[in-house]
């Protein structure tokens, strides 16, 4: 090389390499630096190098530079820097010894290579072979020139176009997102349904996004969500969804659910039957008020059952239904709630025929024995008749006057007997009144009280847990109640000792009000006890007629209970009257509504 070139190529060269070189001495101060230097780091001049590549104060603490001072040797390392912008950067640092004549080492040359792009290429490979989608490149043909691992495993290699590996096409598809992007630049978004390569369905979200080139789309990017999974959850709760909405449709239970801000979301064909609803558009908050009970709409905790309460239809009439309720939630938050009715007029009507039926069964076993009790009385007149006659034919006074007597009271037990009957015959409602049954029993008590100390028997009224008020026919019970007591006051009379004691007491017992009359007498044995509520069955010979205690049952079935009884011969009888509170109301609403309707006529 001359000396010409030399000159020339010495100055040129420093700042033609595409590098950035920096001449450090000693003190580690810049004293020289190329174009590229400044252009990467910026002003150097009269200041250090570490003050200039990574603008820090402070002598850098594995400082390359200063090891090759001492030994000599030059030596390459990875750094971090700052640039000029302050951005941080990834550089490979070449650091070598610049000898002066006398061949001492008097400056370092540092040359710096930008190592980002390889760094960021390495990076970015990672990043697309990994990144948890599918990923391809795809160029103008649909040829898919590249594809992430993800991609492969689901669709195949890379090589083939795009629509045979998606969706094993032969040609490309209608409504190609690819084709769009190429079309207007623009990035587009859809879903697509595809086939794997095992041939199972594969469903995903497909973006595609331009790669230009010189400004114009050279190859897309397609990246595509799976969403198969969600796709077969989605089946499956829509599968569910219309399982649980054809249940409720078809059930004959009427259903009624609301959320949480009392719109109504189910109201399902049995529901809008029972409440005549015949709106396409669902009753608001307001109107759903005024047709469910007002007891749905309160807070509550677990289920609410209410046994007997009323709906208001569309027409405004009252129906009654029993209202079973609970609340909607999903991980304690509320989703509304929903109630399950069911319509009671039938089971109403039925009790009422029930009740009805129990009456006229009462009065039909009476009637199978009235033939024998009269057929009885009949023989009776007739032999006080055949004495009368025969007395008249002999001129028998004294046979006369005896064959008078048998007919007058033969007659006399005609005449009870019928009246009796007629009285328990008679079918009616019971007049229903609000009534305390603790002053029912002390009034009988106090009536019966003195009678019963006449014949040494202590009566007593007990009342220890009062039972509230409740729907009854005050007469019919204290008929009840007074037949009880008598013959618990004639049993007692029939100790073999003295001291006879008849209890007369009230309680409450599983929604049922009680009466009981119990007594210390002789009691009843297993025939007798079996024959007490049969057809004029009696103990007390020619004093009774037998329809003591099927009036007292008959006037209990007319208030919907029943009767039942316990003895023990020798110990004792107990006779209860069970009235569920229940049947009470419902005749007292029957009752209440048959006044009414005779008003108004």
């Amino acid at each position: 090389m001359d000396d010409e070139v030399r000159a020339l190529l010495g100055p040129q060269l420093f700042d033609l390499l595409p590098l950035n070189v920096a001449v450090i001495d000693r003190d580690f101060r810049v004293v020289a630096a190329n174009k590229n230097f400044r252009e990467f780091f910026g002003e150097w001049s009269g200041k250090r190098c570490f003050e200039v590549c990574n603008g820090s104060a402070q002598k850098c603490a594995n400082c390359k530079a200063e090891a090759v001072f001492e030994d000599g040797l030059a030596r390459s390392s990875n750094e971090t820097s700052v640039n000029r912008e302050g951005r941080a950067c990834f550089l490979r640092a070449d650091l070598a010894p610049l000898r002066d004549s006398g061949g001492n080492i008097k400056y370092v040359v540092e040359t710096t290579a930008n190592r980002e792009s390889g760094r960021w290429r390495r990076e970015y490979d990672l990043l697309f072979e990994r990144v948890p989608c599918f990923a391809s490149i795809i160029d103008r043909d649909y040829r898919v020139v590249r594809a992430n691992e993800k991609f492969r495993e689901a669709f195949g290699v890379d090589g083939e176009y795009c629509y045979q590996l998606y969706k094993h096409r032969s040609s490309p598809c209608a409504h190609c997102p690819a084709a769009l992007t190429f079309r207007d630049s623009r990035e587009h978004v859809s879903e697509q349904a595809g086939i794997r390569r095992d041939g199972s369905p594969a469903h995903y979200i497909v973006t595609s996004s331009p790669l230009l080139r010189d400004g114009e789309v050279t190859h897309i990017i397609e990246t595509a969500v799976d969403i198969t999974e969600v796709r077969k959850l989605q089946a499956k709760l829509n599968q569910a969804h219309h399982y649980y909405e054809s249940l409720i449709r078809n059930t004959t239970t009427p259903v009624v659910a609301v959320d949480c801000d009392e719109r109504v979301r189910i109201m399902n064909p049995a529901a809008l039957t029972l409440l005549g609803w015949h709106s396409r558009q669902l009753p608001a908050g307001k109107t759903l008020r005024n047709i469910l009970p007002s007891t749905f709409f309160e807070p509550f905790q677990g289920v609410l059952d209410l046994a007997e309460s009323e709906v208001r239809t569309a027409d405004g009439s009252s129906v009654p239904v029993r209202l079973t309720a609970i609340n909607l939630e999903w991980h304690g938050k509320c989703l509304g709630r929903a109630a399950f009715l069911q319509d009671l007029r039938e089971i109403k009507q039925l009790e009422q025929e029930k009740l009805e039926a129990e009456r006229l069964a009462a009065v039909g076993q009476t009637v199978a024995g009235l033939a024998h009790t009269i057929k009885n009385l009949l023989m009776g007149l007739e032999g006080g008749l055949y004495m009368v006659d025969s007395g008249l034919r002999r001129a028998d006074a004294e046979r006369i006057a005896t064959g008078w007597g048998v007919l007058h009271r033969n007659f006399e037990k005609t005449t009870t007997m019928v009246k009796d009957f007629l009285s328990f015959a008679k079918g009616r409602l019971p007049e229903m009144t609000l009534t305390d049954p603790g002053s029912l029993i002390q009034d009988i008590a106090e009536l019966y009280r003195n009678a019963a100390r006449q014949q040494g028997v202590e009566l007593v009224a007990e009342n220890g847990q009062p039972a509230g008020p409740a729907p009854l026919d005050p007469v019919g019970m204290e008929t009840c109640l007074t037949n009880l007591v008598s013959n618990g006051i004639d049993a007692a009379t029939m100790r073999d000792t003295p001291g006879g004691r008849v209890l007369l007491r009230t309680r409450e017992e599983g929604g049922d009000l009680i009466f009981e009359v119990a007594d210390n007498g002789c009691g009843m044995d297993w025939d007798v006890k079996e024959k007490v509520f049969t057809t004029f069955f009696t103990t007390k010979g020619g004093k009774g007629t037998g329809l003591g205690l099927l009036t007292t049952r008959k006037i209990v079935q007319e208030h919907g209970g029943r009767m039942e009884v316990q003895s023990t011969p020798g110990e004792g009888s107990l006779f209860r009257i069970r009235l569920p509170r229940k049947r009470l109301e419902t005749l007292a609403a029957v009752g209440e509504a048959k006044r009414q309707s005779e008003t108004k006529q």
